[in-house]
């Protein structure tokens, strides 16, 4: 079999493979999965690993902290799926990454179409065109600048997407979008991100939600770098926090006693409850993001080899990587991790017994608290991301958040935008 023929069946596979785990049905995203060739913007790696349906982290920072990745292609798909895509259509993109999401944009417009990509890394930007111009996609522009200027030469666009999580709108990308431009982020909903594709509302002076999906990207840096914060525990291990550094006592967080807390045998309880690992972060996690100022996540890379970790319990886990949510603040940490008895989980989601570990002299009574809260959302259902709904007000609008939105409606203030979020 000829190289040509071996790359091609790896992008097949590709496809199927997220049309599998997306759901998607536009023939127009498959056929740009396979017929972009992903092998030219990771040449780093070898074609059967850059065919996999993994996100591949390309930059990290002096703290080891991931700054940028070519996305999960699944991910990618569903966003470019919400995008609603068509031939001849311009598009501005926010993070450029490794170019490839900006190919298969530009696959699906054509050559009548236009695609500008913008990240604030200028040797991200150089890397990107060169991956570009050598899958055949020249006529892309990418530009190193802040994402968060949009870029004016190339507007109006009639749909603009952000390939990194978001706390605002930028009142740029709304001043160059056009009269019926369709705007895809990953919304930062206090540490929980979910994927929203906005539209004009009937006024068109703000915007509504018209479709949601959970996701997790790179958070975006310059100068529209959101609130949220990464404290490195030690080396693989951090802690997120979405409301910066500052805990919900107001005490700077202090991530050497977080660390030797966890060094401790924890408190343990047991909550009674199953579930997916898929629920636990974009239902349950989004619960506590809404509902308690001390929510936060806990994440851990660990070379292969290397044990289990901390989190080797974790409801979400996979090859040298683990994560969970929980609560935090001075004098202790809770993380929800699985039961003993669960299977360990992996990348296919099966039902776990959720059970909290408590670390630190507060370790019991906020690893009760956490306890509670997953019983609470339990008994309401496990809601998720379904029949959520996220209307954003521009601070330049006269529109303001509307007042019969539910009670438990959580209202978001970021500096150019008010963002309502609620359930229906």
């Amino acid at each position: 079999m000829s190289d040509d023929l071996s790359l091609a069946g790896l992008r097949e596979h590709l496809a199927a493979q997220v049309l599998q785990t997306s759901g998607i049905r536009d023939e127009r995203i498959a056929a740009a999965l396979r017929d972009v060739p992903r092998h030219l913007f990771l040449p780093h790696l070898a074609p059967e690993d850059a065919y996999l349906d993994d996100a591949i982290v390309t930059k990290r920072d002096a703290d080891g902290q991931p700054i940028s990745s070519s996305s999960q292609p699944a991910i990618m798909a569903i966003m470019l799926d919400q995008l609603t895509l068509a031939p001849g259509q311009r598009v501005l993109e926010i993070g450029a990454g490794t170019g490839y999401n900006a190919a298969l944009m530009k696959h699906i417009i054509g050559p009548a179409g236009a695609v500008v990509s913008v990240d604030i890394e200028a040797d991200l930007a150089d890397q990107a065109r060169e991956h570009l111009a050598s899958a055949g996609y020249r006529d892309v522009t990418v530009v190193a600048a802040d994402g968060a200027d949009g870029y004016p030469p190339g507007a109006p666009y009639d749909r603009v997407i952000a390939t990194v999580g978001v706390s605002d709108l930028a009142p740029a990308w709304l001043e160059q979008a056009g009269p019926g431009a369709r705007i895809v982020v990953p919304l930062d909903v206090r540490g929980s991100q979910l994927a929203v594709a906005f539209g004009r509302s009937g006024s068109g002076r703000h915007w509504v939600s018209r479709s949601i999906a959970p996701c997790g990207f790179m958070r975006m840096r310059g100068s529209l770098a959101g609130p949220e914060r990464t404290v490195v525990l030690q080396p693989g291990l951090s802690l997120m926090l979405p409301d910066g550094l500052t805990l919900a006592d107001g005490q700077e967080v202090d991530g050497a006693a977080l660390a030797a807390f966890m060094d401790e045998p924890p408190a343990r309880f047991g909550t009674g409850v199953r579930t997916s690992s898929v629920q636990v972060f974009w239902g349950l996690g989004l619960w506590l993001a809404t509902r308690d100022r001390r929510s936060c996540g806990v994440a851990e890379e660990r070379p292969a080899g290397d044990g289990p970790g901390r989190l080797a319990r974790a409801p979400l886990g996979g090859a040298g990587m683990a994560a969970t949510v929980g609560i935090v603040d001075s004098g202790g940490i809770a993380v929800l991790t699985a039961d003993e008895a669960s299977p360990v989980p992996g990348p296919r989601p099966g039902k776990l017994a959720l059970e909290v570990a408590g670390f630190g002299p507060r370790g019991a009574e906020l690893g009760a608290a956490l306890a509670t809260h997953v019983r609470t959302w339990d008994a309401a259902g496990q809601p998720g991301a379904a029949r959520l709904h996220v209307d954003a007000y521009p601070r330049s609008s006269a529109d303001e958040p509307d007042p019969s939105a539910p009670g438990d409606a959580l209202l978001i203030e970021r500096s150019a935008t008010r963002f309502l979020v609620y359930h229906t």
